[in-house]
């Protein structure tokens, strides 16, 4: 069975999610030794800008130029907040955009820097994601996510999710595409504050459905390794021999931070913009 990781990448006015995935798709086939296919609506810019790096892709998906009309809140630590456009409504069509019957879809800024979703092949898992995910901030417990609201069920982490082409999981994909096409039916229902489309919560919805509503801790399968994660209040300072070095925000006194360094562990650094300038220090 052919197996492949799946990236998607949209731009928007100041973050260049395509620099994003290239570094991304670096640390990939370093760790996993998997080939990268890209889906993304700023094809023109990685041919303009980056067209030493296409042949870094294993097959480059073209989508639509669409306008999501959502705005969303980006820091990098605790400076000012900007408002950009948030694309994110493709995710859930991956299920027929993907060339591999085995795909692992993760975000551009979830780093790579071990070897142990390679493990999700070796399991006979037709779907695996995440539910649980340690915030990285030991001061951060406020601002930890787990739930989709304060009276709602714990979130699924769409981050990073592995399926395998049935019969089953197509059902899921046509679920979550449901929940999207519904949004603001499904918002209200249980409780979310934010207008905007969250691809974490219409996959916790679809699987809340596809389980009968029903809490059930056998499907989905939990993916290998613990997902890790930063804030966009935090920031990462450096990122060298699969180093991480960050500075976590104390949220009671947001004038202080820590240094916190990890090794050898992948993490989803949510902090896209200071993300951005680390990649662009490494020189790409």
């Amino acid at each position: 069975m052919t197996k492949g990781v799946v990236l998607f990448a949209n731009n928007n006015e100041q973050v260049d999610y395509i620099k994003q995935a290239i570094f991304c798709t670096q640390q990939i086939k370093k760790h996993l030794n998997l080939p990268v296919s890209l889906v993304t609506n700023s094809s023109d810019h990685l041919y303009k800008q980056y067209s030493t790096y296409v042949e870094t892709f294993d097959k480059i998906i073209s989508i639509p130029k669409v306008k999501s009309n959502q705005r969303k809140s980006f820091r990098d630590g605790v400076g000012p907040v900007t408002k950009l456009e948030w694309n994110n409504l493709n995710r859930s069509d991956v299920y027929d955009l993907t060339p591999y019957e085995e795909t692992i879809v993760m975000d551009t800024d979830y780093i790579v820097a071990n070897d142990q979703l390679s493990n999700c092949f070796k399991l006979n898992n037709d779907f695996m994601i995440w539910k649980d995910a340690t915030y990285l901030n030991p001061h951060g417990k406020v601002w930890a996510i787990k739930y989709m609201s304060d009276t709602s069920m714990e979130m699924y982490w769409a981050t990073v999710f592995y399926f395998k082409k049935t019969k089953k999981i197509k059902t899921l994909f046509n679920t979550i595409q449901h929940v999207r096409d519904n949004w603001a039916y499904y918002r209200w229902i249980y409780q979310i504050g934010s207008k905007n489309y969250r691809n974490d919560f219409a996959f916790t919805i679809a699987i809340w459905i596809m389980n009968g509503f029903e809490k059930n801790d056998i499907w989905p399968a939990k993916l290998p390794g613990t997902h890790y994660y930063i804030y966009d209040r935090d920031q990462i300072i450096d990122f060298e021999n699969n180093k991480f070095t960050f500075l976590v925000t104390v949220p009671q006194d947001q004038r202080k931070s820590t240094a916190t360094t990890v090794k050898d562990m992948n993490v989803h650094v949510m902090n896209k913009l200071g993300l951005q300038k680390l990649i662009e220090s490494k020189g790409l």
